[in-house]
């Protein structure tokens, strides 16, 4: 038995323990869950899982659309959008663990770091100014996306065709990875900055899919347990995106799939820019909403 193997075991497992877990959550709620709208529901988490899939996130195309059309209560959204992704980044993983030939012992050390930085991690990042963490990542990956952007151009060298990491590259990796895992306490995801890292450390684009996805399969599992636990989501949502997530998925990775590397590359460089984006969308936000609060003050 292999480490692929064992790995798809975990996963399975995992999903089996989760689907039960999130069965039992709609038995004790569906009630005062009857009037959940799910078609709208079902739409954006599928299409938000599609886009998961590319390496743009999933959460904060979500949470814009739940906010949007007042689909689930705040209070219940932290916990909902973490069940919502358990069964996609299966799925993911599953198909890309099998599509990409990557290097076991890079796959398995980075998993096994982010798991650790969300585990461990999460009390030193979670105490971290949340307003500095969004700016220098904003600013990080636009910086990134520019080094990007010259290799694309044939400005600057940069990318590989490597499935694996060694030496020091390897160290860089997996602190990276770590740091990525504690960084999504805080709302960060993990999608772009491991992507983004994958690529500059001379590795195939297409390798940051299965390292990526099973970091956060293996974390989403935690995470979602927890909120189920605490009765902290919304199970109706939580399970009809449980269903649509994995289509967006399936369609998706072939797509990803059939990319050529240059196409991919181009891909990559325009998830990194959107992720930048978003991070300096997120610190506007925050930055008015505290001014409001101290004039409210």
């Amino acid at each position: 038995m292999n480490i692929f193997t064992l790995l798809q075991a975990g996963l399975l497992v995992g999903g089996g323990v989760f689907i039960a877990m999130l069965f039992l959550s709609w038995r004790k709620n569906r009630a005062h869950e009857a009037q959940t709208r799910i078609l709208p529901i079902a739409f954006i988490g599928g299409f938000a899982n599609f886009c998961d899939t590319l390496g743009v996130g999933s959460f904060a195309i979500k949470t814009a659309g739940y906010k949007q059309f007042k689909l689930i209560d705040d209070q219940l959204l932290p916990g909902t959008l973490n069940c919502q992704a358990v069964l996609a980044t299966v799925v993911q993983s599953l198909i890309f663990l099998t599509a990409v030939d990557v290097d076991p012992t890079t796959l398995v050390s980075l998993v096994i770091a982010a798991c650790l930085g969300a585990t461990w991690g999460a009390r030193l990042v979670s105490s971290w100014d949340r307003q500095v963490i969004r700016l220098v990542m904003c600013i990080a990956l636009l910086i990134v996306a520019g080094l990007m952007l010259a290799g694309q151009l044939k400005l600057f060298p940069l990318g590989g065709m490597s499935l694996g990491l060694t030496g020091w590259k390897l160290a860089v990796g997996i602190i990276g990875n770590f740091l990525f895992g504690a960084l999504m306490t805080v709302g960060i995801g993990l999608y772009a900055p491991c992507m983004t890292m994958v690529y500059l450390l001379g590795m195939h684009p297409l390798a940051a899919f299965p390292i990526m996805m099973c970091s956060c399969a293996f974390l989403s599992f935690f995470s979602a347990g927890s909120f189920i636990r605490m009765n902290r989501i919304n199970s109706r949502a939580a399970i009809v995106v449980a269903i649509t997530g994995p289509i967006g998925v399936v369609i998706a990775a072939y797509l990803v799939k059939s990319l050529d590397m240059n196409v991919l590359a181009w891909l990559v460089t325009a998830v990194v820019l959107y992720t930048s984006a978003t991070m300096y969308r997120s610190w506007a936000k925050g930055r008015t909403n505290l001014r409001a609060e101290s004039s409210a003050g």
